[in-house]
This record gives structure tokens, sequence and C-alpha cells, in this order.
């Protein structure tokens, strides 16, 4: 690996306000896109759930179907039963046959009874789930265009500003790529924790840039020197002096545009 140009501390922090600025602009791009990103994953989510609660009501009917179909068979086979029986006992020789024919014929009475009930049962649990399913599939269809208009509306802006992204991205990697890996570790480090992604800022009117935090007019003095990396006492951030600040600002205008 190719060790890195040794750089002064102004050409470092002029690095370090370079890749914050950058950063800044992609960050720029990600909150265009909102919770859209998100939107789209809960959608989809959303529709999986669906989805397989529509496949499962489906296989619950056409199992209760299928027990349908079953208990019809009994039935058919339970009334051809009670006529043979009938038939025999036509023939008897003795009370006795007679009685056991009858008995058998009560039997498949019963089944056939049994059957008729299950049958009415799976019925009613086929109506119901029939129903389950048909507002299941209603809500798949409306959470289906939704999603179709989520992903237009992303796919859109991805359109738009991915080219954008692409370049940025590139530029990020090749200024992090001439800074020293302790000071760009601690870079992202302090970029992590800060809840606006700011590791550099600016010292305006006498604090730090975006916050209350003053600083003492002799730091102050220590800062626009350029001669020392230093940091918040208060939020650890990275700072520079406002007119390095602009001047690197006006450059980055100059390379990527106005930022709107």
């Amino acid at each position: 690996m190719a060790k890195k140009k040794e750089l002064t501390v102004e050409d470092k922090l002029r690095k370090l306000y370079d890749l914050q600025l950058i950063h800044s602009r992609i960050d720029r791009i990600h909150s265009l896109r909102g919770e859209l990103p998100l939107e789209v994953q809960d959608l989809e989510d959303e529709i999986s759930g669906l989805t397989r609660r529509m496949e499962r009501l489906q296989s619950e009917i056409d199992a209760e179907n299928a027990e349908i179909t079953n208990k019809r068979n009994i039935i058919k086979d339970a009334e051809l039963l009670i006529k043979r029986y009938e038939e025999q006992q036509m023939n008897v020789r003795n009370n006795r046959e007679y009685d056991a024919l009858s008995k058998e014929i009560e039997f498949q009475k019963l089944e056939i009874e049994l059957a008729e009930k299950r049958i009415r049962e799976y019925s009613l649990n086929i109506e119901h789930k029939t129903e389950a399913l048909n507002g299941v599939n209603e809500q798949l269809e409306e959470r289906n265009k939704h999603l179709e208009h989520k992903n237009a509306e992303l796919d859109k802006i991805l359109k738009e500003t991915e080219k954008e992204e692409a370049q940025l991205q590139k530029a990020a990697d090749k200024v992090g790529a001439e800074i020293e890996d302790r000071l760009l570790n601690a870079y992202h480090r302090i970029r992590e924790n800060a809840k606006n992604g700011l590791a550099v800022v600016t010292i305006e009117r006498n604090a730090i840039g975006g916050s209350f935090f003053t600083i003492p007019p002799q730091q102050q003095m220590e800062i626009a020197q350029r001669k020392k990396i230093m940091t918040s006492e208060h939020c650890g951030r990275i700072l520079v002096d406002a007119e390095l600040a602009s001047e690197e600002e006006e450059r980055m205008n100059k390379e990527f545009g106005e930022l709107a």
C-alpha cells in the first residue's frame, strides 16, 4: 500500500472540511429520499405478510373442501349399505338376523347424520374464511397499489440523484484516501455520533456553528492559525475558522455546483 502524502496541519483541516462538505451533500440527497426507502420496505413486509395469510386461508379452505368431499363419499357409501341391508332384511330367516341388519342400518344412518353435521360445520367455516380471504385480498390490492406509487416516487428520486451521489462518493473516497487513517477514523467516529452528521464545524459569531457553545478569543486565534487540530470540549467536533471554511465552500461549489 502506497504511503499517504504527509500534509501540513492546514492541509489536513482543509481535507477534513472538504470531506465534511461532500458528506453533507450526500446527506442532503438521502434526506430528499426521506422515509421512502423505509416506507417501501414496510409495505413489502406487509404485503408479504398478507400474501402468507391468503395462502394459509386458501390452504385451510381447500382442506375443508376436501373434507366435505370425503364426508359426501361417506354418505354415499352409507346410503348404498342401507339399501343393501334393507334388501337383505327381505330375505332373513329369523328375528336375530333382522335385528342385526336393523342395527347396521341405524349405524349407517348415524354415520350420515354425523357426516352431514360435519359438512355444515365445514361449509360455515369455508364461508367465514372466504369472507376473510376476500378482505385480505382487498387489502393486498390496496397495499400493492400503494407500493407501486411509493416505488415510482423512490425510482424518480433515485434517477435524479444517483449520478450525483456516485460522483460525490467518488470524491469523498478520493479525499478520504489522502487523510491519515487515525484522523480519518476520528472523523467518522465523530460524524456517526453527531445527530446532523457534522464532524467538522466552523466558528460563527464566537460560537461553534449550529450550537450555543462559545469559544474563548484565545482559542479562536489558535484555530485561525491552523497549526494544530482542535476539537470542541463540549461536543468533540473538529473546529475550523470561518475563512478556511469559506474558501473551501467556494472551491467545492465550483467543482460540484451551488448547494440549493
